[in-house]
């Protein structure tokens, strides 16, 4: 999108640069990367940047600041995931958009989805910063969002997910981290804040205090956990049928750096309150089997998609349901989906392979008594229905990329 920063990258590209690119990621991960990495990086307008980053801004405070949604959001929360001690905001924020052409030729924003949930913000910043080196591109382009750099960047993760604990007292917490597909961002950390990666299912409970063992079998040591980073997601709980040592309701002496409560309150749950001129009309499935709301969208279905509330990687989500495909949810389980009008993403990015769509994740952080901060962008680069890289496996320039813009004068 911006020149000459495309044309150039285009011209100068070489297979052996980003069989490099791969070779220094997996390096500097300690892994192998499990999820197709884009051969280039994208070059955005600094004004593009910053319009989503206000705009994502703009939607999180229009949910915080709207008490009637809050109190809705209550409902969210299933009873045996309801973590007390509940945060007044969440730590962690990502808005995806889309970029739409309008009628008159321009290009504008929409609303994909929200989180309140951390994305892969080490491994995004190892990420940029490899596109730099091993392309040699132009010094003067930044991936950082408001005015951070490398050094405050970090600073400011640190702030979020570290506090002012020891590192060895805070843990980062997933579900079987090693197989995870996300493992090279856990690992990003425990380089950078030296904190130890750990599997919910052997953490240990005494008392109200939690536990995780450093060492092996038999020998290791037993550190207290004063903070967790939460990565696990409810639904692969409840997929796994995993045995927890503990109760989320449990009141535990220990912090939350991203509350989990917040995974539920802002979610796609969210969109239909929202609104802005960048979010797309959408109605919950059962409002819209009680005829509330069916005027919002288009009647042709080819126009919709139907997604369940709580699932990453684009799991369940449809285009074009049928009446067979809505009948099959539950009356009971319907205010769990949402019916939506879909983003249709207008091919931006100029590759060898031809015109590529692009939908941009603006990742923020809320430090505990601080403000809103964006901080970096993520790029799912793809040529089909879903921009997920779990869908774009079979093709080429396309995957997980990030996003460059000028430095400010």
């Amino acid at each position: 999108m911006l020149q000459p920063y495309r044309d150039q990258f285009n011209a100068h590209f070489t297979p052996a640069a980003y069989t490099n690119l791969l070779a220094r990621l997996n390096q500097l991960t300690r892994t192998t990367i499990d999820f197709r990495v884009a051969e280039t990086p994208c070059f955005f307008p600094r004004e593009l940047l910053n319009e989503l980053a206000e705009t994502g801004a703009e939607l999180t405070h229009q949910l915080l600041n709207n008490p009637a949604y809050l109190q809705a959001s209550n409902q969210t929360i299933p009873e045996p995931y309801r973590v007390p001690n509940e945060t007044p905001q969440p730590n962690f924020m990502t808005v995806d958009f889309g970029l739409v052409r309008n009628p008159d030729g321009t290009l504008s924003p929409k609303l994909v989805e929200l989180q309140a949930f951390p994305s892969i913000f080490g491994y995004q910043d190892i990420l940029s910063r490899q596109y730099i080196e091993t392309y040699n591109l132009d010094p003067n382009l930044t991936w950082h969002l408001g005015g951070l750099n490398e050094t405050t960047y970090w600073q400011l993760l640190r702030q979020v997910i570290v506090g002012d604990h020891d590192p060895e007292n805070v843990v980062l917490l997933e579900i079987d981290p090693s197989h995870q597909k996300t493992l090279p961002d856990f690992h990003v950390y425990e380089d950078k804040l030296h904190i130890a990666t750990v599997d919910i299912a052997k953490l240990r409970k005494q008392g109200n205090r939690l536990f995780y063992q450093r060492g092996g079998p038999g020998q290791g040591t037993a550190i207290p956990i004063h903070r967790i980073y939460n990565r696990a997601i409810v639904d692969e709980l409840e997929r796994k049928h995993l045995q927890l040592p503990f109760d989320y309701r449990d009141s535990l002496d220990v912090e939350w750096a991203g509350h989990p409560n917040w995974y539920f309150r802002i979610s796609k749950f969210a969109i239909p309150w929202l609104h802005h001129p960048a979010v797309p009309p959408a109605v919950f499935l059962s409002d819209w089997y009680d005829g509330k709301g069916r005027s919002l969208l288009s009647e042709d279905r080819e126009q919709w998609v139907f997604k369940p509330l709580y699932s990453f990687a684009g799991k369940g989500v449809q285009f074009a349901p049928t009446d067979a495909e809505l009948n099959a949810i539950p009356a009971e389980q319907r205010h769990n989906f949402l019916l939506q009008q879909r983003v249709r993403f207008e091919p931006v990015i100029d590759t060898p392979h031809g015109l590529t769509q692009a939908e941009v994740r603006i990742m923020y952080v809320w430090p505990d008594g601080g403000t809103l901060e964006p901080m970096i962008s993520l790029i799912r680069m793809g040529r089909g229905k879903m921009m997920g890289v779990d869908h774009n496996r079979n093709q080429e320039w396309v995957g997980a990329s990030a996003g460059f813009c000028p430095q400010q004068e």
